[in-house]
């Protein structure tokens, strides 16, 4: 066996360079990265010398790097991700979130972090954290519970088994998440004969776990035995690729769907049993069909609170079945767990059920539903008055409707699980961690992974702030996206909360509501602009339909921005109430204050709280 020297660094981007998916591409794709010291000698001259067959990308950022990254992974449906590499200390550190979120969603990123010298000789290294009681503590330490798997990279040998180690949890259905490597910057140098066979091309293979004959039986016995079932699909639907089968599934057993942040759009809005959102941002026909339900049937969910109402939305009669890939979410609330992939449980279980159909599901509550969003995002009639989020909603849907609809926090994400009408596939939202700051790097991997889709980015002034700098490498690369900037001037999401769902008083959250002398005029046109943005700020709109429509010509993000009104739309539950078409959300509530107000609102509160299901 023949050997081939290298320096660590090089083996492993020689490595990734060559592992590939079935169909022929590499399955990591290639590498952001931010050059520091602790990987600009070892990783950067590694990745300058494989840039012919393994590309690197330099970003604004390490966490929205990162952000593009693991968007990339979920429009790809987590058959092929990224890595991302950083500098020593707060490189690393600014990775951590990211990580974080790619964790919480249960989606692949490879983090190359650079550490301290595996020797000690320059102990202590510039930006190095020190453990007064542990010399093997380094700032990296931070990534553990944030990651799938973790190792740290103090040999050159190391990679032999570390890296196929991060490739096989990165694959893996049940335990896909980041994979992080933390690696000492003088052994990134260091060179090692490496076997050759190390280097011959692999092809990943994701596994379809099938179900267990027992539970398949016992579910399948608990389907036939239901009247009213109803179907919330999640995440793991889509990245099952059981989308169709699913859909067949709910019309063959006539059995409504509802569906979760990460499960909206693996069904059209079109498809007959496509009865909407689920939960507390959910369609009075999705949540009416939940609560009159005797069966609720979970297909790679995890149940989250948003999702059940902060486990209020179901009877307490109901029976509650979990179809998820990993025992730990299908056990979740107590529920009669079938693990399995979605699309071959699915397809089992329909095998089992035969000509079984369920009672006929309540179509005119869909139909109001679905008319209640129209009236609701129709084109305002005065153009020179602030329009509502809907109103924005519904302005993008007419001008873009087999767009893909992406966001991640604040108070879009509620507004577009209710009324947005997507085609399939036409949903990108991260709402596992709702992280401020994801959405504009999070367009453009969505980009680069779908191409092919029309991608609108709906973000609110402030996520904008927080984290707006990959434009500018949206810009360089020429990727185009189009970001509609919906300004009212602060945290309008986070204000209603406040107010509205802790009965507290507006503070802190609202520029007006600060304790300021000056209230701050941003031009986020000329910010945009001065990123190499094309940026326009829309008067109404209808503006906003032109602009979206001239986007699709150009090569660079779009930016559009336009003022909106800072108030509640229909059925958010925000006011953390069973209302006509939200429901209950829990958010602790303060149980002593001055003020009745908030008195009142904490024995409101108590009552809620007790009707909610205490099974883990």
């Amino acid at each position: 066996m023949g050997t081939i020297r290298l320096t660590a660094a090089q083996a492993m981007v020689k490595w990734l360079s060559v592992q590939m998916t079935p169909e022929g591409q590499r399955y990591i794709d290639g590498m952001w990265a931010i050059f520091g010291h602790g990987n600009v000698a070892g990783m950067g001259e590694a990745l300058h010398g494989y840039r012919d067959v393994f590309p690197t990308w330099r970003g604004q950022n390490e966490q929205t790097m990162a952000h593009a990254a693991i968007a990339f992974a979920k429009a790809s449906r987590r058959t092929r991700a990224m890595a991302v590499t950083s500098s020593i200390g707060p490189g690393s550190t600014n990775l951590v979130t990211a990580a974080a979120l790619a964790h919480v969603n249960r989606l692949p990123l490879l983090v190359v972090a650079g550490d301290v010298f595996a020797t000690r000789r320059p102990d202590p290294v510039l930006q190095q954290v020190e453990d007064f009681d542990d010399g093997t503590v380094s700032a990296n330490d931070c990534f553990r519970p944030v990651s799938r798997y973790y190792d740290r990279i103090s040999r050159p040998e190391h990679i032999l088994s570390a890296l196929p180690r991060a490739l096989r949890v990165m694959t893996d259905p049940a335990n896909c998440g980041p994979a992080v490597l933390a690696f000492c910057q003088d052994v990134q140098c260091e060179a090692y004969d490496y076997p050759e066979e190390f280097f011959e091309p692999r092809v990943w293979h994701i596994r379809r776990p099938r179900p267990d004959e027992d539970e398949l039986g016992r579910v399948a016995d608990l389907i036939r035995a239901a009247r009213r079932p109803v179907i919330i699909s999640g995440g793991g639907t889509v990245y099952s690729q059981a989308e169709e089968v699913l859909g067949d599934f709910a019309m063959r057993h006539r059995i409504p769907v509802a569906e979760t942040q990460a499960g909206k759009s693996g069904l059209a809005q079109a498809h007959p049993m496509n009865f909407g959102a689920s939960g507390v941002d959910g369609s009075a026909a999705a949540n009416a069909a939940s609560v009159g339900s005797d069966l609720v049937i979970g297909v790679g969910t995890r149940f989250q609170d948003f999702t059940t109402g902060s486990r209020t939305l179901f009877g307490a009669d109901a029976t509650l079945v979990s179809i998820n890939v990993h025992g730990y979410d299908a056990a979740k609330h107590g529920a009669e767990s079938l693990v399995g992939d979605a699309k071959v449980t699915l397809q089992a279980l329909s095998g089992l059920l035969g000509d079984y159909r369920a009672d006929a599901p309540d179509e005119a509550a869909r139909e109001d539903w679905l008319l209640a969003v129209d009236a609701y995002c129709a084109r305002p009639g005065d153009q020179g008055a602030k329009p509502t989020d809907g109103q924005v909603i519904g302005a993008v849907q007419r001008a873009a409707p087999s767009a893909v609809a992406m966001c991640a926090a604040g108070t879009m994400p509620g507004a577009l699980k209710l009324l947005w009408k997507p085609s399939q596939g036409g949903y990108h939202m991260e709402y596992g961690y709702s992280c401020m700051g994801y959405e504009v790097a999070g367009a453009m991997g969505l980009k680069l992974g779908a191409p092919e889709r029309e991608v609108i980015c709906f973000v609110g002034d402030g996520s904008y702030m927080m984290a707006n700098s990959e434009l500018a490498t949206a810009v360089m690369r020429r990727i185009p996206f189009t970001v509609v900037l919906t300004d009212n001037r602060g945290y309008g999401c986070i204000n209603r909360l406040q107010t509205l769902g802790c009965g507290g008083e507006p503070f802190n959250n609202m520029y007006i509501d600060c304790n300021v002398e000056v209230q701050p005029e941003i031009d986020y046109v000329m910010h945009a602009t001065a990123m190499g943005a094309h940026a326009v700020k829309a008067a109404g709109t209808d503006q906003l339909e032109a602009e979206i429509a001239a986007a699709r010509e150009r090569h660079v993000p779009t930016v559009i921005v336009i003022e909106t009104v800072a108030r509640d739309f229909p059925g958010t539950g925000i006011e953390a109430s069973a209302g006509e078409h939200g429901f209950f959300w829990d958010v602790a509530v303060p149980e002593v204050s001055e003020r009745a107000r908030q008195r009142d609102r904490f024995v409101e509160y108590l009552g809620q709280i007790a009707q909610a299901r205490l099974v883990n």
